[in-house]
C-alpha cells in the first residue's frame, strides 16, 4: 500500500489545473488540521486492513468458502483502484474538503454496513462503499498543498502517509482481540467511529479551499464500467470454483466480455479517460504493466493463501491459530511491505529496475516453490510472507520509478495511474485465483481445504512468479533503452 501512496502523492502534485482558472492565494493553516486529517488516516488505514487476519473467521462465521472470502477483500480493492484517477479531478472541480467529506460519509456508511452485516451480500456491499477511502489520500494531499507554506508540505504528507500505513499495522493488530473478545462486526465498528467523530473535527478545522475550474472530465462511464467489469469477473471465478461450468458461468462470462468491450469503446473516445489505453501502445509501458501485473497476481495469491494456512487445522497441516495470532504472524510482512517503498525507489536508481525485477522475482518464485514442500512451522510462513512483501513491494516500486523517469513529463501522472491500477487489479486477481484453488481443493464433508490445494495454491505462486522472468527477457531491448 506505501508504494500506492507514494504515486497517488506524485500524481496529486503534478496535477495542473485550467490556463482560466482563478488565482485565489488559498488560507494558510495551523498544525492542528494537519494532527486532524492524519488521524483520520489512520482510522481509514485501520478499517481497511482488518479484513485479510480475520479472514478465515469472516469465513466461518459467514458459512462462506474460499473463493466467496476472497471477494471480501477485493471489492474493497477494486473500488480504490476505479475511484482514485478520479478523486483528485472532483477535488479541484469541488474543492478538496468538501469531497472528502462526502467521500467520508460514503466509508463511513460502508462502515455501519459491514458491522452490522447479517450476511456475505450486505458485507461485500459495505466493502465497496468502504473502498472509496483511497480517493482520501489524494484529496488529503491537496488540502496540504494549498493550505501549508512549501517547506512544510512534504513534511505533512509524510505524516499523512506514515499514519495511514501505520493504521494497516494496527488494523492487523486489533483485528483479532476485537473480533474474538467482541465480535467481528465491531473490527469495522471501532475505526468508524473514529472516521465519523474526526470528518467533522477536519471539515471544522481546515479552511475552504475554492474549487478550481479545470477543463478535465470526470470519466465517470469509464468508471462504472471498469467497476462493473471486475466485479462481474470476480463472481464469474467464484461461480466456476462452485458451480463448474454452466449457463449461469457463461451468462457472467458474457456480461464481463460486453463490459470490457464497452470500457474499451468509451476509454478510446473519452476526451479525458480514466485510464488512457494509448499509453499501452508504447512498449516502455506496456512492459510495464506486463511485469506489473504478473509480479502483483503471485504476490495476491500469498496474501491470500498464508492466513488461510494459518486458520486450518488439518491432519498434519494447518495450525489452528486465531485471528490475534494470524495478526501477529502478518505483522513482519506488513512492515517489510512498508518497508520495500523506499527501498524500491533507491535500488531502481542505482541498478536499473530490470535487476531489481529480475532479483524480486527470483526471491517470490523460490519461497513460493520451498513453500510447497516446507509449510510445517509458523516461522517458515512467516519468513515467506516477509520475503515475498518485500520482493513485491521493492519490484513493483522500481517498475513505476523506472516508467516515471522514461516517459514525457507529462505523461508522468497518466503512467503512473495506470501502474496503480493494473497493480491492485492484479492483486485482487490473485487473492481470487487462490480462493478458487482452495475452494476447487476442499473437503465437502469437513469443509477444510486439502493440503494438497495449498501446495498447488503455492507451486502456482511460484510459478506465477518466475512468469516475470520470461517476460523480462522479451523484453530486454526495452529495459536497456
Amino acid at each position: 500500500m506505501a508504494t500506492v501512496l507514494h504515486r497517488i502523492e506524485q500524481w496529486t502534485v503534478r496535477r495542473r489545473p485550467s490556463a482560466d482558472a482563478p488565482r485565489v492565494p488559498p488560507a494558510r493553516t495551523g498544525r492542528l488540521p494537519i494532527v486532524a486529517l492524519g488521524v483520520l488516516a489512520l482510522a481509514l488505514g485501520t478499517l481497511q486492513s482488518v479484513v485479510e487476519p480475520a479472514l478465515p473467521l469472516l469465513q466461518k462465521e459467514l458459512g462462506i468458502g474460499p473463493a466467496e472470502g476472497a471477494l471480501i477483500g477485493n471489492t474493497l480493492l477494486i473500488t480504490g483502484a476505479v475511484i482514485t484517477p478520479v478523486a483528485g479531478g472532483l477535488g479541484d472541480r469541488y474543492g478538496a474538503k468538501r469531497v472528502l467529506v462526502r467521500l467520508m460519509a460514503v466509508v463511513s456508511a460502508g462502515g455501519l454496513l459491514a458491522c452490522l452485516a447479517p450476511n456475505l451480500p450486505v458485507l461485500l456491499l459495505g466493502q465497496v462503499l468502504q473502498g472509496v477511502m483511497v480517493g482520501a489520500l489524494p484529496l488529503s494531499f491537496i488540502l496540504v498543498r494549498k493550505h501549508l507554506p512549501a517547506g512544510a508540505t512534504q513534511a505533512a504528507i509524510g505524516l499523512v502517509v506514515a499514519l495511514f500505513t501505520g493504521g494497516g499495522m494496527v488494523g492487523t493488530l486489533m483485528a483479532g482481540p476485537i473480533a474474538e473478545g467482541l465480535s467481528w462486526h465491531w473490527m469495522f465498528a471501532l475505526p468508524t467511529i473514529v472516521i465519523i467523530v474526526t470528518t467533522p473535527v477536519v471539515a471544522r478545522l481546515l479552511p475552504h479551499d475554492p474549487p478550481i475550474p479545470s477543463d478535465d472530465r470526470i470519466d465517470w462511464p469509464g468508471l462504472l464500467l471498469l467497476s462493473g467489469t471486475l466485479l462481474a469477473f470476480m463472481l464469474g471465478l467464484v461461480r466456476v470454483t462452485s458451480a463448474g461450468l454452466s449457463p449461469g458461468a457463461g451468462a457472467i462470462a458474457m456480461v464481463v466480455v460486453a463490459l470490457a468491450g464497452g470500457w474499451v469503446v468509451v476509454e478510446r473516445r473519452a476526451v479525458s479517460p480514466m485510464v488512457d489505453l494509448r499509453m499501452l501502445a508504447k512498449p516502455t509501458m506496456r512492459n510495464a504493466c506486463a511485469l506489473t501485473f504478473v509480479v502483483t497476481v503471485g504476490s495476491g495469491m500469498v496474501i491470500f493463501l498464508l492466513p488461510q494456512l494459518f486458520a486450518v487445522s488439518g491432519d498434519g497441516y494447518g495450525f489452528g491459530v486465531g485471528t490475534t495470532d494470524i495478526g501477529l504472524f502478518l505483522l513482519p510482512g506488513a512492515v517489510a511491505g512498508a518497508l520495500s517503498d523506499s527501498v524500491g525507489g533507491i535500488a531502481a536508481r542505482r541498478f536499473g529496475p530490470r535487476a531489481v525485477v529480475v532479483v524480486g522475482t527470483v526471491v517470490t518464485a523460490a519461497t513460493m516453490i520451498a513453500l510447497a514442500s516446507l509449510h510445517t512451522a509458523a516461522w517458515q510462513l512467516v519468513l515467506a510472507k516477509v520475503l515475498t512483501a518485500f520482493a513485491a513491494g521493492v519490484g513493483t516500486t522500481a517498475l513505476l520509478a523506472g516508467t516515471a523517469t522514461a516517459v514525457e513529463t507529462r505523461d508522468i501522472g497518466i503512467a503512473t495511474g495506470l501502474l496503480v491500477v493494473t497493480r491492485v487489479i492484479g492483486v485482487a486477481l490473485g487473492a481470487q485465483a487462490g480462493g478458487a484453488i482452495l475452494a476447487s481443493g476442499t473437503d465437502p464433508l469437513t469443509g477444510r481445504p486439502a493440503e494438497s490445494a495449498f501446495v498447488t495454491g503455492f507451486a502456482v505462486a511460484g510459478v506465477v512468479a518466475a512468469l516475470s522472468l520470461f517476460v523480462v527477457r522479451l523484453t530486454k531491448k526495452e529495459f536497456q533503452a
